[in-house]
């Protein structure tokens, strides 16, 4: 299911409705078989190593299979929710299990 975890930090600019420009990193990305979507988890770039960052989520449909580009968009449905949030705690709970 989850389908990044490389060592290379993966980057990505959002640009907002003004023409602001933040850069985040790539927390993780997976496929849903059940939504039929790809869903992509990012933070701060510029947030420190300990500190508590809020992780954005997007559903992702890359412009084909295996592409880096494409379009982000947002989350709208409550279950849709629910199975990102499952997905970021098992991925939090496996990753706390490595250290």
């Amino acid at each position: 299911m989850a389908d990044t975890n490389n060592q290379d930090e993966q980057q990505i600019t959002l640009v907002d409705n003004q023409g602001n420009e933040t850069l985040y990193n790539v927390l993780f990305t997976f496929t849903s078989e059940d939504y039929g979507k790809s869903y992509i988890l990012l933070y701060p770039a510029d947030a420190a190593e300990d500190e508590e960052v809020d992780i954005q989520a997007y559903a992702f449909d890359p412009e084909e299979e295996g592409s880096t580009e494409g379009e982000l968009s947002p989350i709208e449905d409550d279950a849709e929710w629910d199975m990102v949030e499952e997905m970021l705690n098992t991925f939090l709970d496996e990753d706390s299990n490595l250290s």
